[in-house]
């Protein structure tokens, strides 16, 4: 009962943020056909393919797939101004392209003939805990980035689509510069990891570790400004939340911008603690000898200047 407990609690805000999200009308057709899609790109393409190969990394390209979902449903369901409406589905469908494409040149390539080493991590973690059911702790876990796409994932998506203003807050052009900031130093940093990679293949240097542009100041910059990217988001809905509570008041938006908060703390906890930082520094330990030097100069999320 205990690990059944475990295992319920972690599903629980993903449960709450639906309901929460289902209680405002405008939003509900929306919701629905989100939770509808979301399902089918999870099962069909993550749930399925780890069933039958029992192996969790089928996930990646799920997720954000799904991301690509909530953006063509901006763009069906939108009902506010068209060009507000056009750029927020832009920042999903850019986002979820960018890594959806990526994941399925990496499962042509046939990188996903075996588990990636952060849901290699994923068992280690299970193992301690006493989750010895595998093939279902695999499911279990898809299902749970599935619900964050049904749930706090679609909220910046869900405060502007109704949004019938036809000038745009202060707020939500840094949002959205910002976010164009973040996304390209987030690629920026992920070349600046081919190039070097490329460069060590062509000299026969193996095991080496990273540490040129961006990764000079932080161990993980894609990690962080994917992090950014996302708090990008929900800083340009921060001004029609408040307006929201100004015109209609009561507790339900205040609820709705704790769920704002919850956002970014997720999208925190994932990319240091579940998929991100400490799952890859785990085997980079293992594998990189210069690896624990570059620990003590580099900060391991937000970017600093590195220690002599």
């Amino acid at each position: 009962m205990k690990k059944v407990f475990q295992r319920s609690c972690v599903y629980f805000p993903f449960v709450m943020g639906i309901l929460l999200l289902t209680l405002y009308s405008p939003w509900q057709e929306f919701l629905w056909w989100n939770i509808i899609v979301q399902f089918l790109i999870f099962v069909c393409f993550a749930c399925i393919p780890a069933y039958l190969t029992q192996r969790m990394s089928y996930v990646d390209i799920a997720w954000p797939w799904g991301l690509v979902a909530i953006g063509l449903l901006v763009l069906i369901f939108g009902e506010g101004y068209w060009l507000r409406k056009s750029i927020v589905a832009g920042m999903y469908l850019f986002s979820g392209l960018r890594m959806g494409v990526g994941a399925l040149i990496l499962w042509k390539k046939g990188h996903l003939n075996q588990e990636l080493p952060r849901y290699q991590f994923q068992r280690k973690r299970w193992k301690k805990m006493g989750f010895t059911n595998d093939a279902f702790s695999i499911q279990y876990e898809i299902m749970i980035q599935g619900l964050a796409n049904m749930s706090f994932l679609s909220l910046p998506a869900l405060l502007h689509f109704n949004n019938t203003a036809t000038s745009f807050n202060a707020l939500e052009i840094i949002g959205f510069v910002l976010y164009l900031l973040f996304v390209s130093l987030e690629h920026l940093a992920d070349m600046q990891k081919q190039k070097f990679l490329r460069q060590a293949r062509k000299e026969n240097k193996k095991r080496q570790v990273c540490k040129i542009g961006l990764w000079r100041y932080s161990r993980h910059p894609n990690y962080f400004f994917e992090w950014m990217v996302w708090n990008a988001m929900l800083l340009s809905t921060l001004v029609v939340l408040y307006q929201s509570y100004l015109h209609q008041g009561g507790l339900y938006w205040i609820g709705v911008g704790v769920a704002l908060l919850y956002t970014s703390r997720l999208m925190y906890t994932t990319l240091v603690y579940y998929t991100g930082v400490i799952p890859s520094e785990y085997y980079s330990m293992q594998k990189r000898p210069d690896y624990k030097a570059y620990q003590n100069q580099t900060a391991m999320f937000l970017p600093s200047l590195p220690k002599d």
